[in-house]
């Protein structure tokens, strides 16, 4: 079975009596506590509720593995660091010994994991040693385009560092934040929007593009909000959905667009939120 490199991904291991309770007091998901095939989504915010890392989670060999977007991977390790404190917690860096990859189906001899559970599901996250990924394709178009296909907004691909909120790309949808455990970073402004009905940007599938990433979104003569990582065409934007109120009438670089909501998503065009006290 083809496994397909993602050579912008960076892998840390998390390892130690209390690496769960460091990550799963920190970061926005319900991190894995024991022996699981599914990669659970989280994400680290910034006190005001910012994304500054978003990857995922899986517990193998009696540590929690997490890939990140190489952008954010030194200070994403900085950050760990510094809220690990006193914890017995080792955090190993990957970057030179590990590689990630995308693959359809669980692969032996690697550590292997579903990428999240539900309708997003984007087949299996594997990692393994660099002197073991030879026949590996090089080439990961198989699984930006099932990404997009999905209307999975990513880091890197989609948006930078400190630019988003949770909800802007579906967390709180697709089980990327435990609302059920105690305080996180960013825990406050992630439950205000979820309770005040808030959130005013979403993922939206956009085909049909002729531009490169970052060009914006127009609706109604107003800028909705910019395309993310091009492929054949196709993008996750994360958009105003009260600015499109007619979605045959987006455009991008001057030229129409075909707007479309994920299957997974519970929102609509059009929709507006109350404003923020």
């Amino acid at each position: 079975m083809t496994i397909y490199l993602r050579a912008d991904r960076a892998v840390f291991r998390f390892s130690g009596p209390d690496a769960h309770k460091l990550l799963n007091d920190v970061v926005t998901g319900h991190i894995p506590a024991g022996d699981s095939d599914i990669a659970a989504w989280w994400a680290l915010l910034s006190p005001q509720g910012k994304i500054l890392t978003e990857g995922l989670a899986g517990w193998a060999q009696d540590a929690l593995w997490l890939d990140v977007h190489q952008s954010v991977a030194d200070d994403f390790f900085r950050r760990m660091k510094m809220y690990r404190l006193r914890a017995q917690v080792v955090i190993d860096d990957l970057r030179e010994t590990h590689r990630v990859g995308f693959a359809t189906e669980a692969q032996a001899g690697t550590i292997s994991h579903a990428d999240r559970l539900g309708p997003a599901r984007l087949g299996w996250r594997v990692i393994a040693p660099v002197e073991t990924i030879g026949g590996w394709v090089a080439d990961d178009a198989a699984y930006r385009a099932a990404r997009i296909a999905a209307g999975m907004a990513e880091q890197g691909a989609d948006f930078p560092a400190n630019d988003a909120f949770a909800h802007d790309i579906g967390l709180d949808i697709l089980d990327g934040i435990d609302f059920a455990k105690g305080c996180y970073v960013g825990q406050e402004v992630v439950s205000r929007m979820k309770h005040r009905g808030t959130a005013r940007r979403r993922p939206v599938i956009v085909s049909g593009i002729d531009a490169p990433a970052g060009t914006s979104v127009i609706a109604g003569g107003r800028e909705a909000g910019t395309i993310g990582q091009v492929v054949d065409g196709r993008a996750v934007a994360i958009l105003r959905l009260d600015r499109i109120t007619d979605p045959a009438a987006v455009t991008v670089d001057s030229k129409p667009v075909t707007v479309a909501l994920p299957d997974w998503a519970p929102y609509a065009f059009g929709e507006t939120v109350p404003e923020e006290e």
